[in-house]
């Protein structure tokens, strides 16, 4: 399970910085004294040294470079966070295709989310979409998340589940779905990892927008395929939609459908503007999706910060289709999942573990799941 961000109510957030450039310690350490809400409590130079440091002071998030002497940030990932559960990660490293393989490797191993690294030092000085993005994600994962979003862009809403509030529930759609969608970020994942694997194949072309730039998309793509043993490509523009197959949104890239059944189905792609400050965006997908299946559609919201993926469920709940969401005490973030089950959008808010049974269950998956449901239930 996951547990709620870190920092608490009336005092600021506490972050430290690993990062073997003195450099570049600086220069982030610069950006994050810019937000009066954020207290940087340490700056070291390895994984070591930050599990050190965390003996005398407690943070809430780390900002962790990827190669580091001494001990690098996979191997003091698990570390730190066995020290200090609850700890935030967010992974900061240049974007290369190496660089982001051990990214989502970290994911895999406890990092909340990554942002990536300006290749020069001078592209961090002044207002730049690293800056915006870092201090945007710090305040996030440190559970501060009435912030300004990336690019300039105003305060983006975010929905938190109140302890013992209820959330309305629909009933589910009366057609079996002939299309499933997944929409994610920050945690999204570990989340669509777990899900997908225990679903087992699926009968249905599965769409998915997961929020992250181009290298990372094409091999989060090849990790599924890899990891849960389904056909999973990144999209490509123009291809026929074949059933059974998961199209991932290439990063920055917006990915939609054409057509409608029973004629044949095809992936557009497109770089039209950003949607909720994320291109791939959610709602375009869906707002594709629903004009192409109407009800016959499910659409699963896992971990993710924002609301990315609201107005496409309010078509989806408009047409008659199904939204499932993620649960606040397994999500890193409750923003995306906590937005469409607050609007009373969905037909069940689930534990992450409770997912893919379910979503097999709708879909009327034929086979063995590589889980079985009751290895699921709590």
């Amino acid at each position: 399970m996951i547990s709620p961000a870190p920092a608490a109510a009336g005092r600021r957030i506490r972050v430290m910085i690993v990062d073997d450039s003195a450099v570049v310690r600086g220069l982030i350490a610069r950006v994050l004294h810019e937000d009066a809400e954020i207290e940087l409590v340490a700056s070291v130079d390895n994984g070591r040294t930050a599990l050190a440091s965390l003996e005398r002071i407690p943070a809430d998030v780390a900002i962790l470079d990827i190669e580091m002497p001494e001990m690098d940030g996979l191997t003091a990932i698990p570390l730190l966070l066995r020290k200090q559960p609850g700890l935030r990660i967010l992974m900061a490293s240049t974007l290369t295709v190496r660089n982001a393989e051990i990214a989502l490797k970290a994911l895999a191993l406890g990092a909340a989310d990554y942002v990536p690294k300006p290749t020069a030092a001078r592209e961090m000085l002044g207002a730049t979409p690293f800056n915006q993005e870092l201090l945007f994600k710090v305040r996030h994962l440190g559970g501060r998340p009435h912030s300004a979003a990336p690019h300039d862009a105003p305060p983006a809403r975010h929905a938190a589940r109140h302890a013992g509030s209820e959330i309305a529930l629909r009933s589910l759609a009366p057609v079996p779905p002939q299309a499933i969608a997944f929409g994610s970020s920050t945690g999204g994942p570990q989340a669509l990892f777990r899900v997908l694997r225990d679903a087992g194949p699926l009968r249905q072309p599965v769409f998915l927008t997961q929020h992250m730039p181009p290298t990372f998309t094409t091999l989060l793509a090849a990790n599924i395929a890899r990891d849960c043993a389904v056909a999973a490509t990144e999209a490509v523009d123009g291809e026929i939609v074949t059933p059974g197959h998961v199209y991932v949104a290439p990063g920055n890239h917006h990915m939609v459908v054409t057509g409608a059944p029973p004629g044949p189905l095809s992936i557009g792609l497109n770089q039209e503007p950003p949607e909720n400050f994320c291109r791939p965006a959610v709602d375009p997908m869906l707002r594709s999706l629903v004009a192409a299946y109407g009800p016959a559609l499910l659409v699963v919201i896992l971990t993710g910060m924002g609301h990315d993926g609201l107005e496409g469920c309010r078509a989806v709940a408009a047409a008659g289709g199904s939204v499932l969401a993620q649960d606040q005490a397994s999500s890193v973030v409750w923003g995306m999942p906590g937005a469409v089950a607050q609007a009373g959008l969905c037909s069940a808010v689930l534990p992450i573990e409770q997912i893919g049974a379910r979503v097999r269950e709708i879909a009327g998956a034929k086979g063995p799941a590589r889980r079985s449901i009751a290895a699921n239930a709590r």
